[in-house]
């Protein structure tokens, strides 16, 4: 009875957070820590907490393809995991092949056509999980409703430390002109090929931080971090909906300050600066909720009262 009681107060929290989210954040990235952990506490090998882990990252494509994001990236093998015992390393590679074979053969994902893509340093991994990723790949090649970027030997200082080499040995020879290097230079040097800019890392398992994961595409995007206690075994839609309600809240937490910033603007300009900077301040009206903001009697403006910067 209690269950079934916890099950339902449960199913009308999910249903009130999904009203509460507007709009769902182009991409996604997840750190999915925790399957160790969630194994030695249900006295299991780390491999069956990897194979749990599995089995969530297959409930988030589908929340992600329900929700509208496009791009979801998933930090499933970092560099530094090279240096984890034999066993486990090579459980953990039998799994990923495993996996990447049995994702690019779902109905679901044809259905919903996902384009899986591997990022990262994968010359590194062994030839079977190479052929894995080369056969996922080649059978989602032409989708591009939703893609799938699975991080494979990923380590994001170390891609920018190789980028960076790179170009310096190419400017040094005269092949490269540094005056030339622009963003989509960089970009095109990537291991992570076209990826779009990251709205939201969520991280599981309860640490607080982003552990090197896409710094080019995150950072310089001000991307929104979900921690979550969690392990990645036990992540809920719940809990992905209350990420997507964090970066929802950081949006318009970021459109509140820009108006406040134009009010304060509007404050200081003269009047022959005032049609401009209101017709700034109406760009923004549409997605700030009109109880949100100062600027509705801009016109009739007290200049020595006007809102702080």
């Amino acid at each position: 009875m209690l269950g079934r009681l916890r099950a339902a107060v449960w199913g009308i929290y999910e249903r009130l957070l999904e009203r509460e989210i507007s709009g769902a954040p182009t991409h996604v990235a997840v750190i999915q820590d925790g399957n160790r952990r969630y194994a030695r506490e249900h006295g299991e090998e780390a491999t069956e907490g990897h194979r749990a882990g599995a089995d969530t990252t297959e409930r988030v494509l589908e929340w992600c393809s329900d929700l509208g994001v496009e791009e979801l990236t998933l930090y499933a093998f970092s560099t530094e995991n090279f240096e984890r015992p034999d066993g486990e390393r090579e459980a953990l590679f039998d799994l990923i092949a495993e996996k990447l074979r049995d994702f690019a053969d779902r109905p679901e994902v044809h259905d919903r056509r996902v384009r899986i893509r591997a990022i990262g340093e994968t010359h590194r991994l062994p030839e079977r999980v190479q052929d894995a990723i080369e056969y996922a790949e080649g059978k989602t090649a032409d989708y591009d409703e939703l893609y799938l970027n699975v991080a494979l030997a990923y380590g994001g200082r170390a891609e920018l430390l190789g980028v960076t080499r790179a170009i310096a040995r190419e400017a040094a020879a005269g092949e490269l002109d540094p005056g030339d290097v622009t963003v989509a230079e960089i970009e095109e040097r990537l291991t992570t090929g076209p990826t779009q800019a990251v709205d939201l890392i969520i991280r599981t398992g309860g640490a607080e931080r982003t552990s090197n994961f896409l710094p080019w595409h995150a950072n310089g995007n001000e991307a929104a971090v979900y921690f979550c206690a969690p392990y990645w075994p036990e992540f809920s839609r719940i809990d992905f909906l209350r990420a997507i309600r964090t970066y929802r809240s950081r949006q318009e937490s970021w459109r509140r300050t820009r108006v406040q910033r134009a009010a304060a603007l509007v404050g200081a300009v003269s009047d022959v600066e005032l049609e401009e900077a209101a017709r700034i301040i109406g760009q923004f009206r549409g997605s700030v909720p009109e109880y949100e903001t100062d600027c509705e009697d801009i016109d009739d403006r007290d200049d020595g009262n006007s809102p702080a910067g």
